[in-house]
């Protein structure tokens, strides 16, 4: 099925927020459960070989846990998706910020007992770990599957290079600039605001404003007119 026109479409938007959770995520992630990514796996796949070969620092096992749980929570939305994507989008995008958004804010509830300089207890680290994995999992599923070009909400290798090589100075006509560009600053501005508050507050706010931000920008969203068709009209 074709993706929807996206001049018609309330979906660019809704990315774009929710690239903000992502340096959300990442920031209580990396900052607060010892380098670890929950929304990105690349990272993970490296620091996994760092741990292999014995680096101080880098233990294998949260690691492990958030490859599993990340392939996880893409497997069900990869059920889901097939399940809606007849059904109106505004079902779809729906039921899957009220799974993304419940992830985080149970996530956000065990961390509000957990000791960020101690890593402890271990059962909330990799409670918290395996919860926002399955969350940004799901997430990362969705999206693919909407296939709205130059915001996959959680990754910017590609839009980076695509705002060199599509550039006017490559000889290209600069496609989806502001979108691209967009993108960056959105996951930029998350990570900060996620920083401020690991390092001032803890963990369980920028869980709970993470989750408050899918769901609420979702419900927005969904009020959108192409909202009411299947996604591709």
């Amino acid at each position: 099925m074709p993706p929807a026109p996206q001049n018609s479409s309330p979906l660019p938007g809704l990315l774009l927020l929710l690239s903000v959770t992502t340096g959300l995520v990442d920031a209580v992630s990396v900052l607060g459960l010892g380098k670890v990514f929950t929304a990105n796996m690349t990272g993970n796949v490296v620091f996994l070989g760092f741990a292999a070969a014995g680096t101080p620092g880098f233990k294998v096992a949260p690691y492990l846990v958030a490859l599993a749980t990340f392939f996880l929570g893409a497997l069900v939305a990869g059920r889901v998706g097939q399940g809606f994507g007849q059904r109106p989008l505004r079902h779809w995008l729906t039921v899957a910020a009220l799974i993304e958004a419940a992830l985080l804010w149970i996530a956000a509830v065990v961390a509000l007992n957990f000791h960020v300089p101690t890593l402890a207890p271990t059962a909330g680290l990799f409670a918290i770990i395996a919860l926002t994995a399955v969350a940004m999992g799901f997430r990362n599923a969705t999206i693919r599957q909407l296939k709205v070009p130059d915001l996959t909400t959680t990754v910017l290798t590609l839009t980076v290079t695509g705002i060199a090589a599509d550039s006017s100075m490559a000889g290209g006509g600069n496609p989806n600039l502001a979108r691209r560009i967009g993108a960056i600053l959105a996951i930029f501005g998350g990570a900060a605001a996620g920083a401020l508050m690991v390092v001032h507050i803890g963990l369980a706010l920028p869980l709970f404003v993470s989750g408050l931000i899918v769901l609420l920008g979702t419900l927005f969203c969904v009020r959108h007119p192409a909202a009411a068709l299947p996604h591709g009209g």
